[in-house]
Parts: C-alpha cells; structure tokens; sequence
C-alpha cells in the first residue's frame, strides 16, 4: 500500500514539475517590466515596458525631455513614422517597442520591433540585462544594426 501512495505522489510530482517550470520562466521573463531612461543621440526620454495580454512585451514612451515643438509651441508629434495613420500619436503616447518575447535557453528577449521616432525606422529587436543592471537593447534591419542601453529607474 505504502508503494502505490509513494508512485503516485511521484507521480503527481512530476506531472506538475511543468507547470512550476513555467510559471518560474514567466517570472525571470517579466523582469523586464518597469521604467527606464532612455537617452539615444540628443533625446532624453522614459520608457514604459509592460506585459501584454498575449504574453510578449512591449513598450511605451512616457516622457520627453524636449516634447514641446519650437516651431509650434504645441506636443511634437511622431511625424516621421512610415505608418501614416501614427503621425498624429503625441511623442509621450508613441509605442516604440512590441512582441519580445522571453527566450530562457538565451536568457534574453527577442523576436521583437523596436521603432526609432527621431529617424522613424522600425528593426528587429532583442535585449537583455548587463551585469550592471541596464538594459541592453540590439536593434537591427538588413544586417545592419544599432546597440543602445535603458536604465532602470523603477
């Protein structure tokens, strides 16, 4: 009697060890989840990352050093973006970075878009943490690419 209870309670271990895997991955995956500054070539920005509900992450601009437009005195807008319908987003609404998703063999997030309001080109993304804790994001089209750095600031 005392071998069966023992096999299944093995069993059952094991049977659940999946779903603990997994929820552990889900974890160390949404340690991206926070907010960063950003500073790439003369703008100074804070970046919202957060979990979307089909599990990728993505990312959103909340704040820009320099949003006022001098030309116009009124909130820049990304008007350089290829996709007409956006160019009216405000520069503190832009969504810059979407579907990275959480390789744990790699240990890094990938498979995501990143967008560059200030050239208004989108690239292929990957990112991963430095042992100094910032966040170092790879952007790349045709081969070509560019490595810029987020530091957490919550």
């Amino acid at each position: 009697m005392k071998c069966k209870v023992v096999v299944g309670l093995c069993f059952w271990l094991l049977s659940t060890m999946p779903l603990w895997a997994q929820e552990s991955l889900n974890a160390r995956g949404d340690n991206v989840v926070g907010m960063y500054r950003v500073v790439h070539g003369s703008e100074v920005s804070k970046v919202r990352v957060y979990k979307c509900k089909d599990g990728s992450y993505a990312a959103q601009c909340v704040y820009l050093q320099d949003s006022i437009d001098k030309r116009t005195g009124r909130l820049r807008l990304d008007e350089k973006n290829p996709d007409r319908s956006l160019r009216t987003v405000p520069c503190n609404k832009i969504v810059i970075l979407r579907d990275l998703r959480y390789n744990a063999k790699k240990q890094r997030w990938e498979g995501g878009r990143i967008y560059d309001p200030t050239r208004g080109i989108r690239a292929h993304c990957s990112c991963e943490f430095l042992e100094d804790g910032r966040l170092k994001l790879r952007g790349q089209v045709l081969g070509i690419g560019e490595t810029i750095y987020w530091q957490r600031i919550r």
